[in-house]
């Protein structure tokens, strides 16, 4: 069976773009992923960058806003910034809503190695969570009903 994940963030353009390919790469066929933002803008260089470095392109993503996937059903929806939290509608379905707090690592300052090491403990911080969210939903469909 199929798990259908969204991520959001604000501006679908480093978080929660990170996000989707990061599940893609971990998750495989077991889960169908999807990113969307509140508004949709561009996905940004650094944090293609950073996902290049672990062997994942995700340069021919896209920013979308959430408004296509209202329809949608999703088994979770997992908002990556808490403004995207707040303006996170109700989904179709048995979605379970999930919140991670990352900071942004578009407001990152300094040269572009300063900015670079933000984005990679964003990314790194989003693995973990990805790999522990696999892992329990292995662990729950191993488990007998």
């Amino acid at each position: 069976m199929t798990i259908r994940v969204l991520f959001l963030c604000t501006h679908n353009s480093a978080r929660s773009q990170m996000a989707e390919g990061l599940l893609r790469a971990l998750g495989g066929e077991r889960y169908e992923v999807f990113s969307a933002g509140t508004e949709a803008t561009q996905v940004r260089p650094l944090a293609i960058k950073a996902m290049a470095e672990l062997g994942i392109d995700i340069s021919g993503q896209h920013s979308k806003t959430l408004e296509r996937f209202l329809n949608q059903p999703f088994d979770y929806v997992i908002t990556v910034c808490d403004q995207a939290a707040e303006a996170c509608p109700l989904f179709p379905g048995p979605a379970r809503r999930l919140h991670w707090s990352l900071p942004d690592p578009s407001k990152a300052t300094g040269d572009e190695e300063a900015q670079l090491a933000v984005y990679r403990q964003v990314r790194d911080e989003l693995a973990t969570r990805i790999r522990e969210l696999i892992a329990a939903d292995h662990a729950a469909s191993a488990s007998p009903a």
